[in-house]
C-alpha cells in the first residue's frame, strides 16, 4: 500500500506531425513518408493502453487525408491540427480525455515548440522527436500490467465520443438520456482475474480516488482472501459497448465497524452516478449486517468530487488527523438505485 508516485505513468502521447511522425513538411514538400519504425511504435503504445493524439500546426484537411493514407488516422483521439499554440492544443486534449497534464508526453522535433509547452505546462514531459528510439523502453511508458481494458482503451474512448455526440443532440432531461443508454452496472466481489485491472485502477485513477492510495497485485490478493476485508469491483456496460471494470472499493470489517478504506471510479463514468450507487450498496450491506459504517478521505487537490459524493450520501466528518478525514454514515439516508440503470449484484 503506497501513496501515488510523483512520476506517473504516461496516459497519452501527443505527437507533432512534420519531421516527427513523418519526414518532411506537409505543406512544403511534394511527398512526406512515415519515419522508420514509427507505425510499429504507435501500435505498441496502443496495445499497452496508452492513448495518442496530435498537436500540429498544419492544414486540418490535408493532414487528416495524409494520416488516412498512411493508415494511422484511427490511432489518434481529439487531434488538434490548426494554428493554435501547442500548449493550448495539449490543454484541449487533456480536457477532452479528462486526464491530467502530468500524464501526457509531447513529442516534437522543434525545440521552440517543446520549450513553449514546458513554459506553460511544466507537468508535461516533452521529448525530442530525434530521441524516440528508446521510447518504448521508458519506465513511464510501461504499465505494470496490460489488461483487457488496456487493449480496448482507445475503442472505449471512441465509444465515449459517440455517447457525447448523442448527448449533445438529445433533447430532454439528463435522466431521460441516461435511460436511453440502457446501462447495466455489475457489482461483484473481486476475483483473482480482476486483480490486474484493480491494481491498474489504483495506479491510474487520481481525480476520483478517495484516498490516493495504490495497492499492488499481491496486496490486493491478500486483502481479497482476508476475512477482515471486502474488495468490490464495478463493471459498466451500455448500448454503445463496455466501459470495462471502472470502479473499486475496499472495506475493512472489524467488530461492529466497517470502514471504507478506498473508493474510486474511472473518470469516464464521472457523470453516470455510479459512485453514488456503489456507496448506497455498501450502506445497505452495513445496515443489513447491523454494522456502523465509516469512510476515509484524503484530499489531493483533484478528488473533491468524491468528498461531495460521500456528503450527498449522508456521511459526516467525525475526526481529522493530518490530511486524513474520518467520516461516518448513520445509514438513515440510503437511496434506491436510479431507474435509468440496471444494477446486478453478483
Amino acid at each position: 500500500m503506497t501513496v501515488k508516485q510523483q512520476t506517473k505513468k504516461i496516459k497519452c502521447v501527443v505527437w507533432d506531425l512534420d519531421n516527427t511522425v513523418w519526414q518532411g513538411v506537409l505543406l512544403e514538400d511534394k511527398q512526406v513518408v512515415l519515419r522508420e519504425k514509427i507505425k510499429d511504435m504507435m501500435n505498441s503504445l496502443d496495445e499497452r493502453g496508452i492513448l495518442q493524439s496530435i498537436a500540429s500546426k498544419n492544414d486540418w484537411d490535408k493532414a487528416m487525408t495524409k494520416l488516412e493514407q498512411l493508415g494511422i488516422k484511427d490511432l489518434f483521439l481529439y487531434p488538434q491540427i490548426g494554428w493554435n499554440s501547442k500548449s493550448e492544443s495539449i490543454k484541449t486534449i487533456s480536457e477532452s480525455l479528462n486526464i491530467g497534464l502530468d500524464t501526457i508526453a509531447f513529442i516534437d522535433d522543434d525545440p521552440y515548440e517543446r520549450d513553449e509547452v514546458v513554459f506553460t505546462h511544466k507537468e508535461v514531459r516533452c521529448i525530442d522527436a530525434t530521441e524516440t528510439d528508446n521510447l518504448l523502453d521508458r519506465s513511464d511508458m510501461n504499465p505494470e500490467f496490460i489488461t483487457e481494458e488496456s487493449k480496448r482503451r482507445r475503442s472505449m474512448y471512441l465509444a465515449e465520443v459517440d455517447r457525447k455526440l448523442a448527448e449533445s443532440d438529445f433533447k430532454g432531461p439528463k435522466d431521460s438520456f441516461l435511460k436511453e443508454l440502457e446501462m447495466k452496472l455489475i457489482i461483484s466481489d473481486a476475483k483473482e482475474e480482476d486483480l490486474k485491472r484493480a491494481e491498474e485502477l489504483t495506479m491510474r485513477t487520481n481525480q476520483l480516488n478517495t484516498t490516493g492510495v495504490t495497492y499492488s497485485y499481491d496486496e490486493l490478493d491478500q486483502l481479497r482472501k482476508s476475512d477482515d476485508f471486502m474488495l468490490l469491483v464495478v463493471e459498466l456496460n451500455d448500448k454503445y459497448g463496455s466501459y470495462g471494470k471502472i470502479g473499486l472499493s475496499l472495506i475493512e470489517m472489524k467488530g461492529d465497524k466497517w470502514n471504507i478504506k478506498l473508493l474510486l471510479m474511472s473518470c469516464r463514468v464521472m457523470s453516470r452516478g455510479v459512485g453514488t450507487i456503489l456507496i448506497n450498496h455498501i450502506m445497505m450491506l452495513a445496515k443489513q449486517n447491523k454494522k456502523r459504517l465509516f469512510a476515509q478521505f484524503v484530499p489531493n487537490g483533484r478528488n473533491r468530487q468524491m468528498y461531495i459524493t460521500y456528503k450527498f450520501a449522508g456521511f459526516k466528518d467525525v475526526s481529522k488527523s493530518g490530511d486524513l478525514i474520518a467520516m461516518e454514515s448513520d445509514l438513515a439516508n440510503i437511496q434506491q438505485f436510479p431507474d435509468y440503470v440496471e444494477v446486478d449484484i453478483v
